[in-house]
């Protein structure tokens, strides 16, 4: 049984015995197997078959994988992956501009609202509180407690934080008031913080997508929004009617990138907290933190620290937004390691050719 598997090779040809063959008189001649053709013919079916079956583990691989991803509306049929580019535009004739358009389609823009795009008083959130408690005859919360509640939604802060009430109408009357409060403080004026507006110009010519989140009510946000005069800029406005949680919570920035059809690892956040760092990161999503309530060095746990976000270019955006393939699970890829044609003049001691197999 041994003779006959070891008779045929698995590509239907006598097995390569070695490198000499006997001559009609006994003798060993010893045969270059470069210039045998059938051998450089075995030696490309070979290969061929080596690459089928690496590309059947790479396609396999890469289905099990993308069981893991969350589902973005990306083409699995075809194997696209990163998502379809939608900065890409087909009927630009200059090549370069395109593919920098190209580039920046990999990539979303995920901002939050005050201290971050526009002028923040963090007295006036703290006056409103202070205001409420006082209407409601509850006892004026602490600094710690005002600080901890930064950022979550009005209902969240008051049954969780402040535990006043958590009867679902009064939550929804305490926190309705809240704003009211901070409406008449705030007054209705609304000032972009220097290199914003610069910022999100640049964003808008080079056709990256963003999104708007906020705690506010999006009455009040979309007011706002209309007021500073950049109606229309955002592809997606998350508010406090759209999630159950705020920050902490990674919800509103999961949103966010569900509804610009983005993958997490290519959502870039852009905020002032580090408890916006921490939702960022819970999210799969890179973090720049804009330094307008805290100093520099209590927002290291960011990705990028800036003071104005006209500090920031495409080239950092990009750089952010690079996925390297361990961030997938992916395997580290196998290279084939190709012989070079005076490698293969040597003589090898493991193989030998038989005269009778190849003439």
């Amino acid at each position: 049984m041994v003779e006959s598997i070891s008779a045929t090779s698995l590509l239907g040809h006598r097995p390569i015995l070695g490198h000499y063959w006997k001559d009609s008189l006994g003798k060993h001649v010893a045969v270059n197997p470069n210039r045998s053709p059938r051998v450089r013919v075995i030696k490309a079916q070979a290969m061929e078959l080596t690459r089928e079956v690496y590309n059947f583990r790479e396609e396999d691989r890469f289905r099990k994988n993308s069981d893991h991803q969350i589902d973005t509306n990306l083409d699995k049929k075809s194997g696209l992956w990163p998502p379809k580019n939608k900065a890409d535009n087909p009927s630009l004739q200059n090549p370069l501009l395109r593919q920098e358009r190209m580039g920046c389609g990999w990539l979303g823009a995920i901002f939050e609202w005050e201290g971050v795009l526009i002028e923040d008083n963090p007295d006036l959130e703290k006056q409103a509180w202070l205001a409420l408690s006082q209407e409601e005859g509850k006892s004026p919360p602490p600094a710690f407690l005002l600080r901890r509640i930064e950022g979550m939604k009005n209902e969240q802060a008051i049954s969780e934080v402040l535990c006043w009430s958590r009867d679902p109408f009064q939550l929804k009357r305490m926190a309705s008031r809240k704003e009211e409060i901070y409406q008449a403080l705030q007054g209705g004026i609304y000032r972009f913080r220097n290199g914003s507006q610069e910022f999100v110009n640049v964003l808008t010519r080079y056709n990256i997508p963003m999104a708007l989140v906020s705690t506010r009510p999006r009455k009040n946000l979309e007011e706002a929004i209309g007021a500073i005069g950049i109606t229309g800029v955002f592809d997606a406005v998350i508010a406090a009617e759209d999630v159950y949680r705020g920050k902490p919570d990674p919800e509103m920035f999961a949103y966010a990138a569900q509804l610009l059809q983005f993958i997490p690892e290519r959502c870039i956040v852009f905020g002032n907290s580090n408890l916006t760092v921490e939702a960022a990161h819970d999210a799969k999503m890179k973090c720049v933190a804009v330094a307008s309530k805290h100093p520099v060095y209590e927002l290291s746990a960011a990705d990028l620290v800036v003071r104005w976000l006209d500090e920031l270019s495409v080239v950092d955006l990009k750089n952010l937004a690079d996925i390297e393939s361990s961030e997938f699970g992916a395997e580290p890829e196998v290279e084939m390691e190709l012989e070079a044609e005076e490698d293969d003049a040597q003589p090898s001691s493991r193989v030998a050719m038989d005269d009778h197999d190849f003439w």
